[in-house]
């Protein structure tokens, strides 16, 4: 018995909620270079979702990312595509890469995803977030009235693509992204020791008192601090290597009555070794 293209595509979209979304929910979505992008040829990306940063686990499909881009270090747009579905991630890659024009900043939005989430799981999703006391409040309101955990979760993954390290300006231009984080630290200053700067945007506007974390590849736990109010944070990176900055913007809805919508973003780049 054969069915419609698009009554197929749903179906297959639907098992793969069940299989993936309960367990992805709560974890990051990260951009990695692909070897090409490290030696200068064309930017390939992995796209994946993990427990815990550098480990990807799970791999988003094509169809579920809504939007992608990238910009050279002259600002010129590019393109940013899937390219093929690996076990544990997506490859993207930057279209006409014949052209040579390296990207130095790529981003990708997935599509909203919904779930409803056992309670007593909640805890610990509270943990990996830190979320505010009002969100801790309202959930215990639900609660009390018997109203289970159902959320529409949004995953948002930026990476910042190494320039010369005597570029002194930072690629702090934002992207389209319902959610954005920007690394304002000049590469010629990213180094071992150094604090870098950031600022996380919600709707292009800043997010102030928001929690993140800062994530290293070499170290098992990360460096907590809560933005301000234009949005920005600081924090010191000891050593060099792959980090990610993560956070997760958690509320509940302003159309739906007792249902949570989340925002989660991640910002990869690097910290060169010393020479």
């Amino acid at each position: 018995m054969s069915h419609p293209p698009g009554r197929v595509t749903r179906h297959l979209l639907f098992v793969w909620l069940l299989v993936h979304g309960p367990l992805t929910h709560a974890h990051d979505t990260w951009f990695s270079p692909l070897p090409a992008a490290q030696t200068g040829g064309p930017t390939r990306l992995a796209l994946g979702t993990g427990n815990r940063y550098p480990v990807l686990e799970f791999n988003p499909q094509a169809i579920s990312v809504a939007e992608a881009g990238c910009r050279s270090a002259s600002g010129r747009p590019l393109a940013l595509l899937p390219d093929a579905e690996a076990a544990t991630h997506l490859v993207m890659r930057v279209r006409n890469p014949s052209d040579r024009v390296a990207a130095r900043t790529c981003w990708a939005q997935l599509k909203p995803f919904e779930v409803v989430l056992p309670a007593d799981k909640v805890s610990a999703y509270f943990r990996e977030i830190r979320p505010s006391d009002a969100v801790r409040q309202a959930w215990a309101s639900l609660q009390q009235r018997g109203i289970p955990w159902q959320e529409s979760y949004t995953k948002h993954a930026r990476i910042e693509l190494a320039p010369a390290a005597d570029v002194t300006t930072a690629a702090t231009e934002p992207s389209p992204l319902g959610m954005d984080a920007l690394l304002l630290t000049p590469p010629a200053e990213v180094r071992p020791g150094a604090t870098l700067a950031f600022v996380v945007l919600r709707d292009g506007q800043p997010l102030a008192d928001f929690p993140v974390e800062l994530v290293s590849e070499r170290q098992r736990f990360g460096i907590w601090r809560q933005t301000d109010g234009q949005g920005r944070v600081s924090a010191p990176v000891p050593f060099s290597g792959r980090w990610i900055l993560r956070g997760t913007d958690l509320a509940l809805s302003a159309t739906q009555p007792d249902r949570w919508e989340s925002h989660f973003i991640t910002l990869a780049f690097e910290v060169p070794a010393p020479r």
